[in-house]
């Protein structure tokens, strides 16, 4: 999907993925990351974050959890990771990275809870009662209270598959009762995913039908009384998205593919960040008019349309 931007804009990178694979530097299936480009588009999307007065956590679940990565994008001002299950949250934490949300694709399991819990994340999301009263109970041992983004997800919701969950908006008044029932959390935020995404026939980034069921939670929030909370607008997040982020009412925002300058709007058209990653492998062998290569790391909803094949760009 981004082998033609890779060429155009990075080819340096391509050199190097087929130096590195001649040379025996990789093994076949293996990410090349850029962090000097990585670097770059970070500081991009958070010089334009800041100009939107827009809090950045990073996200690397598609890059491998990298923490090479994510202290480099802490030393430039990234405020923490936001990691969308618990494994991610314990590789962050194990390797001194702090925790801007955590829990918001896969909510924290219980057995996990004490230790991502002291971490003292920023926020870490919940979609069901019970998860806020376990993670209640876990603050409590710990004497902390932990402040909790709520995830709201409506009937004209658009959400992938797998990844079904939320609170309605009409329901989030009894949720507030029931965190203010609490002593060891409290409402730190709204979510919703996708908040954003590219659309093709419109060659933009733009809000998805989320943002309504957002929107109708924020009046809730604010008729209870509440201000000052983290209002969180995931997806495409980019430099060219960080202004409409600010025009929804969004204060903060995760970039992922951003970094790596390979969101659809990427692939698309020409963006302030550069493509900062190449996927590298070999053909394992020929049969017939068919070559087989070492694939275990594609992506399937990557949209992969051609290759590279030789031994040199």
């Amino acid at each position: 999907m981004f082998l033609t931007k890779l060429k155009e804009n990075n080819p340096a990178l391509l050199d190097y993925g087929f130096y590195a694979h001649q040379n025996g530097l990789i093994l076949p299936d293996t990410y090349l990351l850029d962090l000097d480009t990585i670097t770059d588009n970070a500081q991009k999307i958070l010089e334009e974050a800041q100009k939107n007065q827009v809090h950045l956590f990073f996200m690397l679940k598609q890059i491998g959890r990298n923490p090479i990565v994510a202290k480099r994008l802490m030393e430039i001002g990234y405020e923490g990771a936001v990691c969308v299950d618990f494994i991610e949250a314990i590789t962050m934490i194990r390797n001194q990275i702090p925790i801007g949300n955590v829990g918001h694709l896969v909510q924290t399991p219980k057995a996990a809870l004490p230790e991502i819990l002291a971490s003292h994340p920023r926020v870490v999301t919940v979609y069901s009662l019970e998860k806020i009263r376990e993670i209640n109970e876990a603050a409590e041992r710990l004497n902390m209270v932990q402040p909790l983004l709520i995830r709201i997800t409506d009937d004209d919701s658009e959400l992938y598959s797998g990844q079904i969950a939320g609170f309605h908006s009409d329901r989030l008044e009894d949720v507030l009762k029931e965190i203010d029932s609490l002593d060891h959390v409290c409402f730190g935020g709204l979510t919703v995913f996708p908040a954003l995404l590219y659309d093709a026939e419109q060659h933009a980034i733009v809000p998805t039908a989320n943002m309504k069921a957002m929107n109708r939670a924020r009046a809730v929030a604010e008729a209870y009384g509440l201000k000052d909370y983290v209002v969180n607008v995931p997806s495409a997040n980019c430099c060219a998205s960080m202004s409409l982020v600010h025009e929804l009412g969004g204060n903060n925002a995760e970039p992922g593919h951003g970094l790596t300058g390979t969101t659809p709007l990427h692939a698309a058209s020409n963006q302030a960040e550069r493509v900062g990653y190449a996927y590298v492998t070999e053909v394992s062998h020929n049969y017939e008019d068919h070559a087989y290569c070492y694939g275990g790391g594609h992506y399937r909803r990557g949209h992969l349309a051609s290759a590279l094949v030789g031994t040199s760009s």
